[in-house]
């Protein structure tokens, strides 16, 4: 490989724009007067949202208009600098009330709306619709909404098919009580994030050149000759629509109660779609109020953008097909926008009691894309009876096939097990964010200078191969690199002592 230092270097980049001021803020309610959008053609507030159009149609005359767009939020990422934030997204006020009253436009009657469960209300006397669409401190009202377009019984089909692979090792009680008719909509609250950067990113990258064995039988071994290179990729970094759960609990993707990476693991969604929100398309859908802050993400930010950014890079990787072990990894963010939104979910829960434990399982799908991920309750004893019985083949065929690594048979059943397990309980479904976020480069520079040859290595990889592992993976959370996890072995471990226990 040559050094294409000469014909790919431009010049430096000026980081002094960097995001160290005060933050931008821009009001994204203005003109929402009276709570929500009337009929432009008969004036009626009993609007409802189309979700075969996506467009918002009156239920008075039947005429159906155009959602309106956010104004205002920078659209140029390329040019975004400093920091950017929707009047929705900055920090909630601890002190605001939840209860809030509002005098009906129409008939100047005086309506109570509790926002910690509404964030819409008809007027008792005319019939009015009424919202809080005019943002309030407290964080209850996002920036953005994108509306569903995926109807109820497209949803119910989705979750049935899910299940339905998975009903053979369902536990008894979930599959007499499984039903789809009472599943919900819901929007729930996250933090789209859009940044103009800077990346630097400076280490060693290995190109395999030969694979040779020495020895024989038990003794025999892989060795490997390679390459290694001094590398280093500069570029202009532009990343849209980085989405992270503004909801503490959504956030704990490890939580022992609750199956809430299932939720994370269906995104991306289609968000150049959003539209200003609107209370009119929360009628006939629930809504769960944000209660993070900017501050709180945005180390989760910081680490996912420099995920980002490394896998961004790996395409001009590809000739270092045993790694990079990257030393110095640095991102400079010159411009970063913030903005609060309502993403649509259909979704199925189902609490699972075990003596004192209780886990709340989640199907969800995604309202847009019919993105589908579940966890579904395991009756274990099943499971190790199958998987009992699986051991005892993997015995025999260890027995009576004539196999240089036959020993491996014996893993048989317990690789039977934790294959089962991960299938129905996906603990490792999440939202791949390191690929899944839309980026693009420019200004690449990129150096690949030659060090040396190297022979007789044992490691398939680099040492310290870094170019393909995460960190941003939510709050205390670390990616499933194998089958099987300790906090997957625990929750086993209660589930066989528990159900033992009740049976």
């Amino acid at each position: 490989m040559q050094d294409s230092n000469n014909s790919n270097i431009t010049q430096p980049i000026n980081n002094s724009n960097n995001v160290t001021n005060g933050p931008t803020i821009i009001q994204t309610d203005v003109g929402a007067k009276d709570g929500q959008d009337k009929c432009p053609k008969c004036g009626s507030t009993d609007i409802a949202i189309n979700t075969n159009s996506g467009k918002l149609r009156c239920n008075f005359c039947r005429h159906e208009f155009e959602p309106q767009k956010v104004v205002g939020m920078a659209t140029d990422i390329n040019q975004l600098q400093g920091q950017v934030i929707g009047s929705g997204a900055q920090d909630i006020v601890a002190d605001t009330k939840d209860i809030v009253t509002f005098k009906c436009s129409s008939c100047g009657a005086e309506v109570v709306v509790d926002t910690a469960s509404s964030t819409q209300a008809r007027c008792h006397w005319c019939r009015n619709t009424l919202s809080v669409n005019q943002q309030i401190p407290n964080g209850s009202i996002p920036d953005v909404v994108l509306p569903f377009s995926i109807s109820k019984d497209v949803a119910k089909t989705e979750i049935e098919k899910f299940v339905g692979k998975r009903k053979f090792f369902a536990h008894p009680k979930f599959r007499q009580e499984f039903t789809t008719e009472n599943i919900m909509g819901v929007y729930l609250p996250y933090m789209l994030v859009d940044a103009n950067a800077h990346v630097n990113l400076v280490g060693n990258g290995e190109h395999l050149t030969r694979t040779y064995y020495l020895g024989s039988g038990e003794n025999r071994k892989t060795y490997y000759d390679a390459d290694l290179y001094h590398v280093e990729r500069e570029f202009d970094l532009v990343i849209q629509g980085l989405t992270v759960e503004s909801s503490a609990d959504k956030l704990n993707n490890s939580s022992s109660s609750a199956t809430n990476n299932v939720i994370n693991a269906i995104m991306p969604f289609d968000l150049e779609n959003c539209v200003k929100f609107n209370a009119n398309y929360l009628k006939g859908y629930t809504s769960e109020k944000r209660d993070t802050n900017i501050d709180q993400l945005r180390p989760l930010v910081d680490k996912q953008s420099k995920d980002i950014a490394k896998f961004a890079a790996n395409d001009t990787l590809k000739n270092y097909d045993r790694g990079v072990a990257w030393s110095n990894e640095q991102l400079d963010v010159k411009g970063q926008q913030w903005k609060a939104a309502y993403l649509p979910v259909w979704l199925y829960s189902y609490l699972q009691v075990s003596g004192e434990n209780k886990v709340l399982h989640y199907v969800a799908v995604n309202a847009r894309t019919k993105e589908t991920m579940g966890s579904v309750p395991i009756h274990i004893p099943k499971l190790l009876g199958i998987s009992f019985l699986v051991e005892i083949l993997g015995v025999l065929a260890m027995l009576f096939i004539n196999f240089d690594y036959n020993w491996a048979f014996l893993l048989a059943g317990f690789i039977y097990f934790f294959v089962m397990f991960a299938r129905y309980r996906n603990s490792n479904a999440r939202h791949k964010y390191e690929t899944e976020t839309k980026t693009n480069i420019t200004n690449l520079r990129k150096i690949d200078n030659f060090i040396k040859t190297e022979t007789g290595l044992t490691n398939s990889k680099i040492n310290g191969a870094n170019n393909t592992s995460i960190s941003g993976q939510g709050l205390g959370n670390q990616l499933l690199n194998s089958l099987v996890d300790q906090n997957s072995v625990a929750s086993l471990v209660r589930d066989v002592t528990n159900q033992k226990g009740g049976e």
